[in-house]
């Protein structure tokens, strides 16, 4: 299904289907931790269902979402909560985040996403949004800065930095 192919009328769950693969992985990249990252989608849908918004199209309803899980991460991130937490729980398998195959027999090809996902969740929390929004969720700069409110040559600045940042990291993935 593509998002144009929703239309106003689709119910809560159509809605919750399509667009809750987009929002976890939005909270994951930001989060690093799968538990949080549900817990984040939850909170997004909840803020959804409980919303008396009219949207004008599907991408004003994909942008409503998109800056609703970057808003509830960022209440996470800045909780006293989340701040005291213990801070050994470390990187979780990458299986748990939903999007790599675990009996797909492909050791390299996961090898390589648990690579790509480990140096994206090392970047600071504004170069791992943008480089989420641009790859993982094919936005372009203008579309990312819209939804995140940052004006579009920061974006890509960000974007030039993040994959300065990234080179180093990646430099030993074989691709």
């Amino acid at each position: 299904m593509d998002t144009m192919s929703l239309k106003a009328s689709e119910s809560f769950e159509q809605v919750m289907e399509f667009y809750m693969p987009m929002v976890y992985r939005i909270a994951f990249s930001r989060l690093g931790s799968a538990h949080d990252a549900e817990d984040i989608t939850q909170d997004v849908f909840l803020k959804y269902f409980r919303a008396d918004i009219t949207f004008n199209d599907e991408e004003h309803r994909k942008a409503w979402l998109i800056r609703c899980a970057i808003n509830c991460t960022k209440s996470l991130v800045t909780s006293a909560w989340f701040r005291h937490r213990a801070s050994d729980e470390g990187l979780e398998n990458m299986e748990e985040a939903g999007d790599i195959p675990g009996s797909d027999g492909d050791i390299g090809r996961i090898e390589q996403k648990n690579a790509v996902m480990s140096a994206v969740l090392q970047l600071p929390e504004k170069y791992r949004t943008v480089i989420h929004l641009f790859y993982f969720e094919d936005m372009s700069v203008a579309q990312i800065s819209k939804v995140t409110g940052i004006r579009e040559t920061t974006v890509k600045s960000q974007l030039s930095r993040a994959r300065d940042m990234l080179k180093p990291l990646l430099k030993e993935v074989d691709f």
